[in-house]
């Protein structure tokens, strides 16, 4: 057996926050890291808590939504990847969000608002999201066929959460889709006609991330202190086969660093 095969790569894994089926993603995603033996995860609900580990960390990959950290732990994140290593990030990881709810608003008349409340981590993330029109139908396409991350995938529809995002520094986009018209439901709600990254890197430092917008999923019971039941159970883009052919090319980005060591 060759040094590579014998090669302990570890892996840190943040899951969670709110309004998401995160039992149903963190069990996916470990799924995902341990078809690779020689991938050790220690998963973590929160950046703050993640943060020693990162230490002993090859790379990183979050599935989150509404988690932030500290700004000693953005500062840390950043020069985690500064130094060279990589962090896979998935759906909801660049938001912040906050409900806006005028007073007797019920369930579905509440606004969303996008504060910019953590523009360190947003800037090494390399956007933020801001919006997304009602879970529809949308094409997704490919804006760099050649590129290895995506060869051989064509332009596919999926049923997702379609993200309105502000962007940050040079964005090697790989998928994209186009929208224009109303993010309902959210307080910066109008947008013109316009390309949007879906898939993409961003060199940082030494070091890079690799930021997939897809992947929505929420069950009954995720939206507690909004509704007590959720009236259906969403998997969006967990539905396709090349959603986890992109999560499967990401892992493999993710730990070629440990591998080059």
């Amino acid at each position: 057996m060759d040094d590579e095969a014998k090669k302990r790569i570890n892996a840190v894994f943040v899951v969670g926050g709110v309004w998401h089926d995160f039992d149903f993603a963190r069990l996916e995603i470990l799924k995902l890291l341990a078809e690779d033996e020689r991938i050790r995860t220690r998963v973590f609900e929160d950046y703050d808590s993640a943060l020693p580990a990162l230490g002993e960390a090859d790379f990183l990959i979050s599935y989150t939504c509404n988690v932030a950290g500290s700004i000693a732990t953005q500062e840390a994140l950043k020069a985690f990847v500064e130094g060279g290593k990589r962090w896979y990030a998935l759906h909801g990881t660049n938001s912040v969000l906050r409900f806006l709810s005028p007073e007797g608003a019920e369930y579905g008349e509440l606004l969303v608002n996008a504060p910019r409340w953590a523009p360190l981590m947003m800037e090494t993330l390399g956007s933020q999201f801001v919006a997304h029109p009602p879970i529809a139908p949308y094409t997704v396409e490919v804006t760099q066929p050649d590129h290895p991350m995506v060869k051989g995938v064509e332009a596919f529809e999926t049923t997702d959460e379609l993200y309105l995002m502000e962007t940050h520094g040079e964005l090697d986009v790989m998928l994209h889709c186009e929208f224009e018209g109303e993010a309902t439901g959210f307080v910066e709600k109008d947008w013109e006609k316009a390309r949007h990254p879906v898939f993409y890197k961003k060199q940082v430092g030494d070091g890079a991330v690799l930021y997939l917008t897809l992947g929505h999923c929420r069950g009954h019971y995720d939206m507690q202190g909004i509704t007590d039941y959720y009236p259906e159970v969403e998997r969006c883009a967990w539905e396709l086969p090349v959603f986890y052919t992109l999560l499967r090319r990401g892992l493999d980005w993710a730990k070629e660093p440990a591998l080059a060591a």
